[in-house]
């Protein structure tokens, strides 16, 4: 495994800012999320985000949607049209702002139940952007979460091999998911079956009601980064915590097993 990039969200609203921050603390990379709400939709937004983004330099950058209550497999046929449509659009944004790596949500961000999706269309939905991302030079990724099918490793598994999608593994979603909670599964479960489709990873200790929780010390994530350390690709982590003691937190918390790594190498 080649050392990761350390990236953070765009958790501060000025880009100047964000550099600054990230660089000063050691990051390689911001991780930007497009929300309902920050997607650009005019053509002036947009050359406005361009702007922002070039403020990053010299940092990478990849992207994130979290669209919430939108989805390709919803039985309502107009909200499937709509999120298609908005997919389509963000996608093609990124490989306009030459992105190369781009994660997104199915299987009910922001839903109480899966029931008014539909597997069938929600497959075919993922693998007609799939194709379309491919055409744009971009690695399209889906990202497990907390609840619904991607919580599930089996049906990860078939979402990511069917439709011929990238992965983002997200380790404090891992830890709550049903699946593994009840013991039917393991969080290497999530990952075993496709090792080398796994580009990004969403590192903090667990999502609760009161959102993404910092570890506690190393112990709490040491298995889980042993994990994403031997992904033969996973070669981008990203801190999502958007406040900065739990980032600090977390941020030493990685870096003393990437130390740790970097000592055993030279034994």
């Amino acid at each position: 495994m080649v050392q990761p990039v350390l990236a953070c969200c765009n958790f501060l609203p000025d880009s100047e800012q964000l550099r600054v921050f990230a660089l000063e603390h050691g990051f390689g990379g911001v991780d930007w999320t497009f929300t309902l709400e920050n997607f650009p939709e005019t053509p002036g937004a947009e050359n406005a985000l361009g702007r922002a983004l070039a403020n990053l330099h010299p940092l990478d950058l990849r992207f994130h949607c979290a669209f919430e209550r939108s989805d390709l497999g919803a039985e309502d046929p107009e909200e499937t049209r709509r999120t298609m449509q908005l997919f389509r659009r963000v996608c093609r944004l990124v490989a306009k702002l030459g992105g190369r790596f781009i994660t997104i949500h199915i299987g009910g961000l922001g839903r109480e139940s899966a029931f008014d999706l539909c597997w069938q269309k929600t497959l075919a939905g993922l693998t007609e952007l799939v194709r379309l991302t491919n055409k744009l030079g971009l690695r399209l990724c889906i990202e497990n979460l907390a609840w619904g099918w991607t919580s599930r490793p089996d049906l990860f598994e078939k979402l990511i091999r069917l439709s011929g999608a990238w992965a983002t593994l997200d380790v404090g979603h891992a830890r709550v998911s049903p699946a593994v909670r009840s013991g039917l599964f393991r969080v290497k479960d999530f990952v075993a079956p496709h090792p080398e489709r796994f580009v990004n990873a969403h590192v903090y200790h667990e999502e609760t009601e009161a959102g993404h929780l910092p570890p506690q010390s190393l112990a709490d994530l040491q298995d889980r980064l042993d994990l994403l350390w031997h992904l033969p690709l996973c070669n981008w982590w990203v801190l999502e915590l958007r406040e900065e003691a739990a980032l600090f937190t977390t941020l030493q918390v990685v870096q003393e097993f990437l130390e740790a790594q970097g000592n055993s190498r030279q034994r």
